[in-house]
């Protein structure tokens, strides 16, 4: 059977420094292939010039095929050809809204769906974290965070990302859960979940003292559960 898989990153990997990182490696050792293609999608972003160089100079000092899509100059004809090609799509981070509309304007939502379910293993970085889930709490609409309800749903609940590093994420998040929004994970940056056909099967970090949280209403109070991440080697 496919296995299909999802790693999501609260913050952090190649797009802090362009560099490469163990959570880098570690997507990369998620794929069926030795040298895998790996895509990347900086639609977020409003696909900044930038941002691609960071994953190039990264992802070219590791063992894969790297390649980038650009939806606002597309070039690529074919898109459902492009990304069912690759064995790995990495979404990075920026307006998750925006990119959102933008994939669904363009099939690339379906088209990912699709990826998803023959084995492409999906992952991403705050935006691209947040972007696989039911719901997410996301600053595309200015300061403080909001809830957003139209994720792809590929999985279940909510994700908040950045938890350690911006202080109004873990307020918003548990007054939304506490008001009926979708329970769900809090990721640190620097901590990634590895979700396994639906269900998180394994919780891991780059930088010590780093965390993510199971976050769900519990009767009338919101509670939040630690899960330790392994530290990759």
């Amino acid at each position: 059977m496919t296995t299909r898989q999802i790693v999501a990153l609260g913050g952090g990997g190649f797009s802090d420094e362009g560099l490469p990182t163990k959570l880098d490696g570690f997507i990369l050792s998620l794929s069926r292939n030795r040298r895998p293609r790996i895509c990347f999608l900086p639609t977020a972003s409003g696909d900044s010039e930038t941002y691609p160089i960071k994953f190039y100079r990264a992802f070219t000092q590791m063992d894969c095929r790297p390649s980038d899509l650009a939806l606002f100059r597309r070039t690529v004809a074919d898109l459902r050809t492009f990304l069912l090609d690759q064995d790995v799509i990495y979404v990075g981070g920026g307006n998750t809204a925006n990119m959102l509309a933008i994939w669904r304007v363009q099939g690339v939502d379906a088209i990912l769906r699709e990826a998803w379910q023959a084995g492409v293993v999906l992952a991403g970085s705050s935006a691209g974290a947040i972007c696989w889930f039911e719901a997410a709490v996301t600053d595309s609409f200015g300061v403080p965070p909001t809830g957003l309800r139209d994720g792809l749903g590929l999985l279940p609940g909510s994700a908040c990302p950045h938890y350690n590093s911006e202080e109004r994420r873990r307020p918003v998040y548990q007054q939304l859960v506490g008001s009926g929004f979708p329970s769900g994970y809090a990721i640190d940056d620097h901590v990634a979940l590895h979700f396994v056909d639906r269900k998180l099967a394994a919780v891991v970090r780059d930088v010590e003292d780093r965390f993510a949280y199971e976050v769900k209403l519990e009767g009338t109070a919101v509670e939040e559960r630690p899960l330790t991440p392994r530290t990759l080697s």
